[in-house]
């Protein structure tokens, strides 16, 4: 017996539409001021600036992809792609997360030349253009925040790179009250180190999420044993074999599993109920349960034994 069941779809939708919008508006202010920060870099001589822009680069491509990801995973399901264009999302945010690498390695190079050969820095415009800085990334934070949407692993993605990009503000505002008052240029690339190390670690949290997705691994909230000792415990199962938990996107999560049952059970009635303890047990809507009166493993060698 099999059934699939999809839950609170209107809200899934609404979430969407607002998770959309808030991208936009966010991709809009970072690109904008993305250029601001980098010429500001140029001007002021600052590679803790010009990194900082890097950084919004890493986030306006984020953002950008993001994006790209929610118009296309909001595509219908066709008859060659049965789960529509759902793990479009998941893509961006890999191949998002390896060029934030190449971004943060092209960092740290350029700090260790400035280290070893340093440079005049104008620390006024450094700060102001700082401060602004750190102002759109306040701004950008509450939007994303405010957006809805936010399980979603790109939007997970844009809301962790602003939040490093904060940081990011800050230190440069810091390394700029270092170089006015007491004259210390050498803090502009101890500052880009900072944050081409903020930038690395919040591209290893999201490629690592986008690998186990891509690899179709349980998801990392979800203890399958726990789950199944949650299914076994139910009234009317004997056994569960053969559970599977993975996901097509961040949100889309996706359960498998043969269950042996009592023979006089009522099925519709076990399965209505599995279905919403599973659902209020992890998040999981999307399921598929095979039922049987005898031994998984007997049943899934006779279903398959040539005649």
């Amino acid at each position: 017996m099999t059934k699939h069941k999809h839950k609170d779809h209107h809200s899934h939708n609404h979430a969407a539409g607002a998770g959309k919008k808030a991208l936009l508006i966010s991709f809009i202010f970072i690109t904008v001021f993305m250029f601001v920060e980098f010429i500001g870099g140029l001007m002021s001589g600052s590679l803790a600036l010009m990194s900082d822009a890097g950084h919004m680069l890493s986030d306006a491509f984020a953002l950008g992809l993001s994006l790209s990801a929610v118009v296309a995973g909001a595509r219908n399901a066709n008859k060659r792609k049965t789960y529509g264009y759902k793990r479009f999302e998941v893509l961006a945010a890999f191949f998002n997360a390896i060029t934030i690498f190449l971004i943060a390695i092209f960092i740290l190079k350029e700090a260790v030349f400035r280290m070893q050969n340093p440079a005049p820095i104008l620390s006024g415009p450094m700060f102001i253009i700082a401060v602004i800085g750190l102002s759109v990334n306040i701004a950008v934070l509450f939007i994303l925040r405010g957006g809805g949407h936010k399980e979603n692993i790109n939007v997970k993605s844009a809301l962790l790179h602003v939040l490093g990009d904060m940081l990011g503000s800050v230190g440069v505002i810091i390394a700029a009250g270092f170089i006015y008052f007491f004259g210390w240029n050498i803090a502009d690339p101890i500052i880009s180190v900072a944050v081409a190390f903020l930038i690395l670690y919040s591209a290893w949290k999201i490629f690592s999420e986008s690998v186990n997705i891509l690899l179709e691994g349980t998801p990392a909230h979800i203890d399958i044993d726990d789950l199944k000792a949650e299914i076994k415990g139910s009234e009317g199962v004997k056994d569960v074999y053969d559970i599977h938990v993975w996901s097509i996107s961040s949100s889309f999560l996706l359960l498998t599993a043969h269950i042996e049952v009592n023979e006089n059970v009522d099925r519709d009635a076990l399965l209505e109920k599995l279905e919403k303890l599973i659902f209020d047990s992890a998040g999981i809507s999307h399921v598929t349960i095979q039922m049987s009166a005898r031994h998984g493993k007997d049943f899934s060698r006779s279903c398959y034994q040539k005649p």
